[in-house]
């Protein structure tokens, strides 16, 4: 039922070690069975140190354990983690119908629903239960099994203590955050991959938010969907991630495969994966996934938990999310560490860098753990992201516009000193697209050249009209697509008009 110390103490890091021995001394010294919460990065091993907790509990305390699971993948992986700590473990899935008094195993596994169907029918009893530990603690699907377990330690282990409901904190339901390594400090000791992280310009004013808090799948099928964004994903992926094992997580099953058809007819190597893939079909997509150097794969959600595939290189986040523990889950996939990997890229096309931070930025989890509500009110919304945002020439596109000696334009500026004056504000636009005709023609042999590089500066008058805009607190989506179009128009004039003079 146990093995040896000895075996145990090389298959655990020195971190783990001391979580592990603060878990403990609170186990040891509370005595009311007052429930326990343990925060660890993904990746920094959260199954390796519950798994030893249920080795030691079983040894020392002579007590049953029950480990509760929410995937069915998540269940097999647990249960071979525990037989790998010398702990024999029985799985109870659908499979299981009844359990009989007499069984003689010490730890069981089990998914959530399951268990919950099988106590509420009466056909499993489980007795003597010291220790249930809670992998990935922050759903609330879990909270149903805890009046059959009133008598038992809990131990929720999950790598964001905040909860997916924002009516069901978590600090109702346990007693004491223990809050693991942080991220910083497990990439400095080289237990997980640093990022290099980069971010896009998108606006996402058409997204709505549904009852869950998040953005919905509908108006994100419509914002990721279209040609626009699709583009602008392709163009990302052959400028930062391309050659590169990649991830790419949508919001809906829709844009996922708009991405995999996009992907494909550009000629890489992709793959779509949702939910309605057959677990055979899932195995041979993941196979393949695992043995192409350079393969992509496109996917809804489902790989956010329970997949585990080191020689990931490049995440992209293909969606907007207002969920803190969806940001870090998918970051996450790509942050194994390997002896020939140790940093990887994260692509942001859905301003969640600016909305959370940084991936590898301190963040104080005792104080989300204790105060939610005060840090969900407080999460940037996207219009304010928006106005923060300064836009940046690749450098690639400022090339082709070296003959040029002023490239940038400073809107905000020049509309102060246009109010300044008393004068009508469209001035701001008529400077920016004379500025912008300016620099499109001295880089061009022709008209027709300098048109063709006037279309490339779309993201620019994007985010120059959208600066005016705040300026004049005219922020409609209509009004800004109307001036977009009609800077557009102007610019193709205007750069007409400075040939001909020229000729």
């Amino acid at each position: 039922m146990s093995i040896s110390t000895e075996n145990i103490e090389k298959t655990l890091y020195d971190y783990q070690q001391q979580d592990l021995q603060t878990i403990f001394e609170h186990l040891d010294n509370d005595s009311d069975n007052s429930n326990l919460l343990y925060q660890l990065p993904t990746g920094g091993g959260k199954t390796v140190v519950f798994s030893e907790i249920t080795r030691r509990f079983i040894e020392h305390r002579r007590k049953k354990v029950v480990v509760l699971t929410h995937r069915i993948e998540l269940s097999q992986q647990t249960s071979k983690m525990l037989r790998g700590f010398g702990v024999k473990n029985k799985i109870i899935n659908s499979d299981v119908k009844e359990l009989p008094s007499t069984d003689s195993h010490m730890c069981y596994v089990a998914m959530v629903e399951t268990l919950n169907n099988r106590l509420q029918e009466g056909t499993i009893s489980l007795n003597d239960i010291g220790l249930v530990i809670i992998d990935e603690a922050h759903y609330n699907s879990f909270r149903k099994l805890f009046k059959y377990f009133d008598s038992s330690i809990i131990l929720g282990v999950t790598a964001t203590p905040l909860s997916s409901n924002i009516k069901l904190p978590m600090k109702d339901h346990y007693k004491k955050l223990i809050v693991g390594q942080s991220i910083e400090s497990l990439i400095k000791k080289k237990y997980l991959a640093r990022a290099n992280m980069y971010n896009y310009d998108v606006s996402l004013k058409s997204l709505k938010l549904g009852i869950s808090g998040d953005y919905t799948v509908k108006s994100s099928d419509e914002l990721y969907g279209n040609y626009n964004m699709l583009s602008k994903l392709l163009g990302a992926y052959e400028e930062i991630g391309k050659g590169t094992k990649t991830l790419i997580f949508n919001n809906g099953i829709n844009t996922s495969r708009y991405v995999y058809e996009t992907f494909k007819k550009a000629g890489y190597p992709i793959r779509h994966l949702d939910n309605k893939n057959t677990s055979s079909e899932r195995k041979e997509i993941l196979e393949w996934f695992s043995n192409t150097p350079d393969a992509i794969l496109t996917s809804v959600s489902i790989l956010t938990t329970g997949f585990d595939e080191p020689t990931v290189e490049t995440i992209i986040l293909n969606r907007a999310t207002r969920s803190l523990t969806l940001y870090f889950q998918m970051i996450g996939r790509g942050s194994r560490i390997l002896p020939d990997k140790d940093e990887f890229t994260v692509v942001d096309l859905g301003n969640n860098i600016a909305r959370f931070g940084m991936w590898d930025a301190p963040i104080d989890w005792q104080e989300i753990f204790h105060f939610p509500d005060f840090y969900l009110e407080n999460i940037k919304n996207d219009e304010d992201i928006e106005r923060e945002f300064v836009y940046e020439m690749p450098p690639e596109l400022r090339e082709k516009f070296s003959n040029s000696k002023e490239i940038d334009f400073d809107v905000k500026a020049v509309y102060k000193e246009i109010f300044a004056q008393g004068k009508r504000s469209k001035i701001v636009l008529e400077r920016s697209i004379e500025q912008h005709a300016k620099i499109c023609v001295e880089n061009s042999e022709d008209v027709f050249e300098a048109r063709i590089l006037a279309k490339q500066l779309k993201d620019e008058i994007e985010y120059r009209v959208r600066q005016y805009s705040y300026c004049i607190m005219n922020n409609t989506k209509n009004y800004k697509e109307w001036l977009e179009e009609d800077y557009e128009r102007k610019l193709r004039l205007k750069i007409s008009q400075m040939f001909a003079a020229k000729m």
